[in-house]
């Protein structure tokens, strides 16, 4: 049993060795072989992971007395996978930052044309809000002017009203009093 343990354990360090030589080439290699190249150590890290589970289940079939120091090479070789894992996903993420950079086409300037941009976004919008304002302020006075010409328009109905009805009053009185002259001829 121990004989098929450090055969995995062989073929773990093989795997680990080249697994670390390819995750330090990542950053270096052109966009192509680098998507290529991160097929590859995935590929090769679940190897490695099958590798320690078949090397786990070889630890458990061994006697008691000497599993112990097969434990610790376990807990060792699982630390290296955890630091081999680590090291991947941060080669990825410095991958895919370079890939972004490529797509967006930034460079090394790029935080000062940002900065420059984000400036003059900012002025902009202070323009714009200037105009918004000043827009409001004339929407403010309009509306205001608007309500005095309605009350003064609502006094002059008021007057014409009462204007009218002054005429007809007069006009009825007009009436009578015609009326009366007309009988007061008539006698």
């Amino acid at each position: 049993m121990s004989s098929d343990f450090e055969g995995y354990e062989q073929d773990f360090a093989v795997l680990t060795a080249e697994i670390t030589s390819k995750i330090a080439r990542v950053p270096r290699l052109p966009p192509d072989e680098k998507k290529q190249m991160v097929a590859n150590v995935e590929k090769q890290l679940e190897e490695a992971k099958e590798l320690l589970e078949q090397m786990d289940l070889e630890v458990r079939e061994i006697p008691p007395q000497s599993r112990a120091m097969y434990s610790n090479r376990m807990r060792s070789y699982k630390q290296e996978m955890g630091k081999l894992e680590t090291d991947f996903k941060r080669s990825r993420i410095a991958y895919s930052d370079e890939v972004r950079n490529e797509l967006l086409g930034d460079d090394g300037n790029s935080s000062e044309n940002q900065r420059a941009h984000l400036l003059d976004n900012t002025e902009r919008l202070e323009r714009s809000s200037r105009r918004l304002e000043a827009g409001y302020q004339i929407a403010v006075e309009t509306e205001q002017i608007g309500q005095e010409m309605l009350e003064n328009l609502s006094h002059d109905r008021e007057k014409i009203q009462r204007a009218r009805e002054r005429l007809r009053e007069t006009d009825a009185n007009l009436g009578k009093s015609s009326r009366v002259l007309t009988g007061m001829l008539r006698r």
